[in-house]
């Protein structure tokens, strides 16, 4: 089991950034880290994912080039760099761990636990 606390949401003008941050305690090398977002009256997706063991990164196809995940393992810390952020970016975003022995990227359906959600708004 890993413990999530996610942070950094908040209300930003189409164009801006937000950078969010996942505290994460417990074991987590042979896991995978991610951030998956959910907007209202939508199924939750998968947005940015990463191998702890190997730092493989992958993302969902609409944040390419505009988001960044990334891992501070000193600090036992999970970020998303969103840049250049749209409305449709809207949602609630969730920070998120899979199961043990997570060493591919891309899969999304093997995680299964959640930090409490931070909002993130943008206007136009």
């Amino acid at each position: 089991q890993v413990q999530l606390a996610d942070s950094g949401g908040g209300s930003v003008q189409a164009g801006g950034s937000l950078r969010l941050s996942c505290k994460v305690s417990g074991v987590t090398h042979s896991r995978c880290l991610g951030w998956f977002r959910q907007a209202p009256g939508n199924d939750r997706e998968g947005v940015a994912g990463i191998v702890v063991y190997s730092g493989d990164r992958w993302y969902t196809d609409s944040v390419k080039g505009r988001f960044t995940i990334s891992q501070d393992s000193a600090k036992n810390t999970l970020y998303l760099q969103m840049n250049s952020l749209k409305p449709e970016d809207t949602a609630m975003y969730y920070c998120a761990a899979s199961g043990t022995y997570c060493y591919a990227p891309g899969a999304w359906g093997r995680f299964n636990q959640w930090a409490q959600g931070t909002q993130v708004t943008v206007s136009s």
